[in-house]
């Protein structure tokens, strides 16, 4: 084998190898809106969505909600494979600032997402060991509220500007396409701008999260098939 048939080879390996990595994390993309989305399915139809009501889901729908608490955790494990995928495909393209507002946005939407769920585990607890304590002693309206507002307002509102910084790199790197850029900000300023908390629109970002992965998937399927 000559020298020239070394380097090719090793080329073409190299080259296989890279793609291994932004694969498997588009599929942990869309395995976060499985997730994700069948988590808040469950939460919204077990949980009321007035944050002053009495408490009733606590007993009626404590499973549900225990079954939706229980996929956060690894829907967040594969959000964080989601962004590094993200951020290897833009690769030395990135721009340090917006690179930074989509990291640090995301983290953010992630963690809380996870103050949330916590604060839920919590109520679920705490009735499980003392009901009437709970509800009697104002502890769960607080809660209750502050789950909320976690929840519907902070964090989507992060998932939100996640989706602008992001869709603004791909303008300017044209890592993406800009159907899919333009896509992005329409559903961001709708997250962003919305006072509404109905289920159809806390589907929206793991929705996009799942498009932003089938296409990365394809187009790196496709890739694959040009080398062979």
């Amino acid at each position: 084998m000559s020298l020239l048939d070394t380097d090719c080879s090793t080329d073409v390996s190299l080259t296989n190898q890279t793609l291994k990595t932004p694969r498997a994390a588009a599929i942990a993309g869309i395995l976060f809106a499985v997730l994700f989305g069948g988590s808040v399915v469950l939460v919204r139809l077990s949980v009321p969505a007035d944050p002053g009501e009495g408490g009733r889901w606590l007993q009626e729908s404590a499973g549900a909600v225990s079954w939706a608490l229980s996929l956060l955790p690894f829907a967040g494990i594969a959000f964080l494979w989601f962004m590094g995928v993200v951020r290897d495909r833009i690769g030395h393209l990135e721009d340090q600032f917006l690179s930074t507002v989509f990291f640090g946005s995301g983290l953010l939407f992630l963690a809380m997402t996870f103050v949330s769920a916590a604060l839920a585990g919590g109520a679920l607890a705490s009735y499980a060991i003392n009901p009437g304590k709970l509800i009697d002693s104002g502890t769960y309206t607080l809660v209750r509220a502050v789950m909320f507002r976690v929840a519907n307002v902070y964090a989507f509102r992060m998932a939100s500007v996640f989706m602008i910084s992001l869709g603004t790199i791909w303008v300017r790197t044209r890592v993406m396409p800009r159907w899919l850029a333009g896509l992005t900000y329409v559903l961001a300023v709708a997250l962003l701008l919305s006072t509404s908390s109905s289920l159809w629109l806390t589907l929206v970002f793991p929705a996009w999260v799942c498009t932003v992965s089938v296409y990365i998937l394809i187009s790196n399927l496709r890739v694959r098939s040009d080398i062979r």
